[in-house]
């Protein structure tokens, strides 16, 4: 994958960027791909999620996060761009005949065989039990509750390293820096997810995010009182406050993670 320049001569796309994707699949089958259904930010009419609106229709592919076709060898037949998630994937068929999509990996190529099972060859795109993976492993894809599919690491150039094994829990690093537990009966695909240029890349202008379904984004400072905790005030005055806060009237900066939470125990560094 690779960035390009937008060669159009309007100011407006100077510093456009894009990336190559894959080409896809002559006869891709229709069964993994429905009409994703536009909710522009709202439940029963009313605004739950600012900031959305829009977006030009999509579909959403059924991608196969369980990877739980244990067993049966299958076959990279092609890669496809995806618009619901930052990394491109892999029309993947397997020796039953079944097609499937899955998070297209860095170094993953087109006639590449892939496997899933309790314990396989450690090689990208393969996937197996935490239990039975070498230690210092890059993997993503990774199940929190084993069977649940895969939750961890499956954004663009993300990458999950296997730490330790401890007990009946795996250490994991994710890319944040933070080691988290989780069961050594947890599914996890092998390698780091590809097109990691996706941050790279500037939008250009305007539309281009309206396309994606992104509103814009009015600043808190601009707004009144009665509608932001940052409004008000004579002229272009500050936020008036101690530090920042949502415009719910929460803390918007510092440590806002729910100390509370159930799964706290299971990170072993934040």
């Amino acid at each position: 994958m690779t960035i390009i320049k937008s060669k159009t001569p309007f100011k407006s796309r100077r510093f456009m960027t894009n990336i190559t994707h894959g080409d896809g699949v002559e006869n891709a089958p229709r069964n993994l791909r429905v009409i994703l259904k536009k909710h522009s930010g709202r439940s029963k009419g009313r605004v739950t999620v600012r900031g959305q609106g829009g977006r030009h229709k999509r579909y959403y592919r059924i991608i196969d996060f369980k990877r739980d076709n244990f067993g049966k060898e299958g076959v990279v037949a092609g890669f496809e761009y995806d618009p619901n998630r930052s990394t491109d994937i892999a029309l993947i068929k397997y020796s039953d005949g079944q097609y499937r999509y899955i998070l297209a990996p860095q170094g993953l190529k087109i006639g590449d065989k892939i496997i899933s099972d309790k314990k396989v060859e450690v090689r990208v795109g393969n996937a197996m039990v935490l239990k039975n993976m070498p230690v210092s492993t890059m993997v993503h894809n990774v199940e929190l509750t084993p069977g649940a599919g895969g939750q961890l690491g499956r954004s663009a150039g993300i990458g999950i390293q296997l730490l330790a094994k401890e007990g009946t829990f795996a250490h994991l690093k994710m890319a944040s820096g933070e080691v988290r537990m989780v069961p050594l009966q947890s599914m996890a695909t092998i390698g780091v997810l590809g097109n990691e240029d996706w941050k790279n890349m500037v939008i250009g202008k305007a539309g281009r995010s309206r396309h994606m379904g992104r509103r814009p984004k009015v600043r808190g400072v601009a707004m009144d009182p009665a509608s932001h905790a940052h409004g008000g005030g004579e002229g272009r005055s500050g936020i008036g406050r101690v530090k920042p806060m949502t415009v719910y009237g929460k803390p918007a900066v510092g440590k806002t993670r729910n100390k509370t939470k159930w799964t706290n125990k299971y990170i072993v560094k934040s």
